[in-house]
């Protein structure tokens, strides 16, 4: 990846975050860390309190992109074949036809995904890892690219299921949006409603620039001293009396693609510290649970150990 390519794509993924801000208010971190995860080919979890924006994100983020958008609201008593479709029998022709469900779409918003039940999120699984859904015994693809934007309500909240482990490290990120500083909720009260605003917002972009834009992430260089240091932070992940359980393989190629693609907005074709670093606490804080002896409460604090292990 030559220079000019690299400025090329970084103006152009400016633009795209500048797009969104206009809908997201003062929250252009967390814009970048999902554009970062969709560049991944991964998955995010936003997790907040209602009424901070992240149906809105979802939305704006999808229109930029000029991507299919489908919305599930979950619900405690949704079933999977809400989300991934079902055979109905049509007398016409004496045979059954497959509906699709809302899962086939180049962007799923799962929103308030902990309200359903463990049997109902686990519908989502296969088509998170594998980009495809096997129903009644067929195997079918999904769209590409597929983008699952899960929002998330606190656990403390009524009426919400935890996510189970294996749900959780499907997710390439965690962020949260939190509430908007003063200057940007004044900009918020004064200005007209977000969901006109979001009927405005123009696209200038097409799964062609995507698929180009995901494929220069992967030309971007990682140093042998870049892999010693995320080795050295998954084996510390791993050592005895720092979290119960530590980091996957999944999460360590995460962390690598995260990496990446945070290297590519700034206009660079090589990975620095400070790259992983960036992206760190989004990657793996999902994936860590505390010891007795930690305090987990803070959304920064499990993966605030890892950033004191020595860069090589």
């Amino acid at each position: 990846m030559d220079n000019r390519t690299t400025t090329y794509y970084q103006t152009l993924l400016d633009d795209i975050v500048k797009n969104v801000s206009q809908i997201i208010l003062g929250k252009e971190k967390a814009i970048r860390l999902a554009l970062t995860c969709l560049l991944c080919r991964g998955h995010i979890l936003i997790e907040d309190l209602p009424g901070v924006g992240k149906t809105t994100l979802a939305h704006a983020l999808a229109k930029s992109l000029g991507l299919q958008f489908n919305r599930i609201q979950f619900t405690s008593d949704m079933l999977p074949a809400d989300i991934l479709g079902v055979s109905v029998f049509e007398p016409s022709n004496h045979a059954f036809h497959f509906h699709p469900g809302p899962i086939f779409t180049q962007v799923l918003l799962a929103d308030e995904v902990n309200r359903a039940t463990p049997k109902t999120q686990s519908a989502l699984l296969e088509a998170m890892e594998e980009h495809q859904v096997t129903i009644e015994g067929e195997t079918r693809q999904l769209p590409h690219p597929f983008f699952v934007i899960a929002t998330q309500n606190p656990g403390f909240q009524i009426g919400t299921f935890p996510l189970p482990e294996s749900q959780m490290d499907r997710f390439l990120m965690r962020i949260h949006l939190g509430y908007p500083d003063p200057e940007a909720e004044r900009k918020l009260l004064i200005s007209r409603d977000r969901r006109d605003e979001l009927q405005q917002l123009e696209c200038h972009f097409d799964n062609h620039e995507l698929a180009n834009l995901q494929h220069a992430v992967e030309g971007v260089h990682v140093s042998d001293n870049l892999l010693d240091y995320v080795q050295a932070l998954i084996n510390f992940s791993r050592q005895p009396g720092n979290y119960t359980n530590g980091l996957s393989p999944r999460a360590g190629l995460g962390l690598l693609h995260a990496a990446r693609a945070w290297a590519l907005m700034q206009g660079r074709n090589h990975v620095l510290p400070d790259d992983i670093q960036a992206v760190l606490h989004s990657v793996v804080n999902h994936r860590l649970q505390a010891v007795s002896t930690m305090d987990d409460a803070d959304a920064d604090a499990l993966s605030s150990k890892l950033l004191a292990v020595p860069i090589p």
